[in-house]
């Protein structure tokens, strides 16, 4: 393969890893262009979805690899299918907001984000996230600051809607057929005939929805109609997506894999954006974002961006069947902060780095079950 993305999908093929290879060559035929080559990757990943959702014992037969590299072949002949445009598409300067009934404030807050970045507001529940995130999609009005719209001139509130989509962790009820409301979207954003048939049935491979294609509201799960609407809206094609909560109705496994494939959108050549979501799954969120703020009482207390200015010591989280007192004597009271909170050890130190404070545990052969690097991790404020 010629191109890194064709390379990166040959070797998910190679070792097995199915689901994503089909995933990502669905986006990478989408950014070449070629309806055709769209045409062939939907029908292989129906193939796909299809020996999945039987649950066979039987291993994937070999022309289904092949094919697959057939297409990669045929994708990696033309140019410029891999790559994006990087512009800024939105700055926010000391933006603050205070509900009328002076219950809660938003503090002046300052961000920037742009085509292919990802930045996640975490916090708990009540502390501003929301009101933030309906700020820059220009639902709320601000009582002081600014943001500024790169790409609009004229950045009135119908001009906004159409730049910036933003799905509520409360989808609003639809009526009809699950595919139906997809060809309605498709069609509001001036996509029809030929093309709408194909986009949507893209959706409906890409988000995994083509088993509920033909299903209602009342038939689907909260987190397949959270699917939904997140196919819904990419039909449209807006340059800011942001998705509050998006996390919350989904299982563990469809968490990490809808974050990742938003990310392998908002950096493909069909339509580059920028994507700003919420949620209380820090670790989640940190692991695919570019940029994450912690908000707390309408105050933004960390940015990941000032990390190196702010962050004076290292910690660290791990779980163990071992007393407080043999951790303490294994670092000294003078070296370490020690906290516990009923299932996990925090270790905070000025003195030992993260990987220093995890070798002296193993080395004094202290059962660990849990660990995790969280110097620069927004855990440290929870």
């Amino acid at each position: 393969m010629n191109t890194p993305v064709a390379a990166e999908i040959s070797s998910y093929l190679k070792h097995g890893d199915y689901s994503v290879a089909v995933r990502r060559t669905l986006d990478y035929c989408l950014d070449t262009g070629d309806d055709t080559l769209i045409e062939n990757a939907i029908g292989w990943s129906r193939e796909y979805h299809a020996y999945e959702n039987a649950k066979t014992t039987t291993t994937i037969p070999v022309d289904f690899v092949s094919r697959a590299e057939n297409i990669l072949q045929q994708a990696d002949k033309i140019q410029g299918s891999s790559s994006y445009a990087s512009y800024p598409l939105i700055s926010a300067e000391k933006i603050s907001k205070t509900y009328s009934g002076g219950n809660f404030s938003l503090k002046p807050i300052d961000l920037s984000i742009g085509t292919g970045n990802v930045l996640g507001v975490v916090g708990e529940n009540g502390n501003g996230k929301t009101t933030l995130l309906r700020c820059l999609a220009g639902q709320l009005a601000l009582d002081n600051g600014q943001i500024k719209y790169h790409l609009l001139q004229k950045p009135d509130a119908y001009a906004i809607k159409n730049h910036i989509a933003f799905i509520p962790q409360r989808i609003p009820k639809w009526y009809g057929l699950l595919k139906d409301n997809l060809h309605f979207s498709a069609s509001i954003a001036g996509i029809h005939g030929a093309k709408n048939d194909l986009m949507v049935n893209f959706m409906l491979e890409r988000l995994n929805l083509g088993s509920y294609a033909h299903l209602t509201w009342n038939q689907i799960s909260s987190g397949y109609r959270t699917r939904f609407e997140i196919a819904r809206i990419l039909l449209q094609k807006p340059r800011l997506l942001i998705l509050d909560e998006p996390l919350a109705n989904l299982d563990i496994n469809a968490q990490q894999t809808i974050l990742t494939d938003l990310i392998f959108m908002a950096k493909g050549a069909h339509n580059p954006m920028g994507i700003i979501l919420s949620s209380q799954q820090l670790h989640e969120v940190e692991k695919v974002a570019d940029t994450v703020l912690f908000i707390k009482q309408g105050n933004c207390l960390y940015s990941s961006n000032d990390k190196e200015e702010k962050i004076t010591s290292n910690a660290v989280e791990f779980e163990t069947s071992s007393g407080r007192d043999s951790i303490v004597a294994l670092f000294g009271e003078a070296n370490i902060e020690l906290q516990f909170n009923g299932g996990t050890y925090t270790i905070i130190s000025a003195a030992l780095s993260a990987q220093e404070m995890i070798g002296r545990i193993i080395a004094a052969q202290i059962p660990v079950t849990y660990f995790r690097d969280i110097t620069y991790s927004t855990k440290r404020f929870f």
